[in-house]
């Protein structure tokens, strides 16, 4: 790799970096805003639903949050799609760390253990991404654009967008997480598209090239436009129906795995890969998921070193094994046996609330 492509590897690398910090930062501004608020007797909801747009926290934030996603915006015109997607997992590393410094809000040991695993994979996909770069003018886009093996990808991507917005969202968006979770990831796989060639042409502009008198920039402004107000729609419906710390994981791993099977097909960086460049990427990116799950799955229990069973807290030399006599490890199995049938009677009692089978009628 050449030191021009060296540097902007570089340079997109800090970018994403640096707009998960501020998209993370921007959510904990947004948050203390909110705080004061309630503190003074308003909420969000009151004065006609603006009462927050006195506070100038809340500004702060998305001031924060609008720069986080221009530098975002930014790192797709310098580095391969594959490393800056990923790498937005970090924002949620960023959130939960300040959030526990500045909202008193305590961190257990699982989302501790999601942190060092999102670190941990995000260094590994840093150290395994393509570092160079396929696309860097907006002529060599449109002839990316015109491979057949894109095409196919574009039509059934959108295709299958129009079969579950039309067909499958009305009877089971409701009931599914994953309905709504892949309308806005699949979509995005062709928004992030349109962001890499804007990106380019942008850093074209600053170039001096004419890239405004392109057709192709338009029409990639015009479908970035479509692609981000159905992402959004569907994952404010989805983010309103189930629970945050289910949709967020889940869209994470669905929206990073369509916008590298995107980026494969569109600008086969992938080939430019190792046999363990790519099985670097691919773990990282599974160490991301991990971790991921488990700052958002458990991020509600209270989890500490008290709830652990006895003998991990004494050690297995103050607490030593000692096998019982045959009879009397009969004897404390019939106890434990009859006091589980205690229990189930106390829970199940006799009433006519209670089928033969042991199932309530509701």
């Amino acid at each position: 790799m050449d030191a021009a492509n060296r540097s902007d590897f570089y340079i997109g690398l800090a970018l994403a970096v640096s707009s998960t910090i501020f998209i993370g930062g921007s959510f904990i501004l947004k948050k203390k805003g909110l705080l004061r608020l309630a503190k003074k007797g308003s909420t969000r909801a009151g004065q006609g639903g603006y009462a927050y747009l006195k506070e100038w926290l809340w500004w702060a934030g998305l001031i924060t949050m609008g720069i986080g996603e221009a530098a975002n915006f930014a790192a797709y015109a310098f580095a391969p799609a594959t490393l800056v997607t990923p790498l937005g997992a970090l924002s949620v590393l960023v959130s939960a760390v300040l959030s526990s410094y500045f909202l008193s809000e305590r961190l257990n040991i699982h989302g501790k253990i999601g942190c060092l695993l999102c670190i941990f994979g995000s260094t590994v996909m840093v150290l395994h991404a393509p570092q160079e770069e396929e696309v860097a003018s907006l002529t060599a886009m449109a002839e990316k654009l015109k491979d057949p093996g894109f095409i196919a990808f574009a039509v059934c991507i959108v295709v299958s967008s129009l079969a579950l917005i039309f067909f499958v969202a009305p009877r089971y968006g409701q009931k599914n997480v994953l309905v709504y979770i892949l309308i806005c990831s699949v979509i995005g796989s062709l928004s992030v598209s349109c962001v890499k060639g804007l990106g380019i042409g942008i850093k074209e502009l600053f170039a001096g090239t004419a890239v405004l008198k392109e057709p192709l920039f338009w029409a990639l402004l015009i479908c970035l436009v479509i692609c981000i107000s159905i992402q959004i729609s569907y994952l404010n419906k989805a983010l309103d129906i189930f629970n945050t710390s289910i949709v967020t994981p889940i869209y994470y791993v669905f929206f990073t795995t369509s916008v590298m099977a995107c980026s494969a097909i569109l600008f086969k960086e992938w080939l430019q890969m190792s046999a363990d460049g790519a099985a670097g990427t691919v773990s990282g990116f599974l160490t991301i998921i991990v971790g991921i799950f488990l700052l958002h799955a458990f991020k509600d229990i209270n989890f500490k070193l008290d709830s652990l069973p006895l003998y991990l807290h004494l050690g297995p030399q103050d607490q030593p094994y000692i096998a019982l006599p045959t009879d009397e490890r009969t004897t404390m199995i019939d106890e434990s046996n009859l006091t589980k049938e205690r229990n189930a009677k106390s829970f199940f009692p006799e009433s006519s609330d209670k089928r033969s089978n042991g199932t309530f009628i509701t």
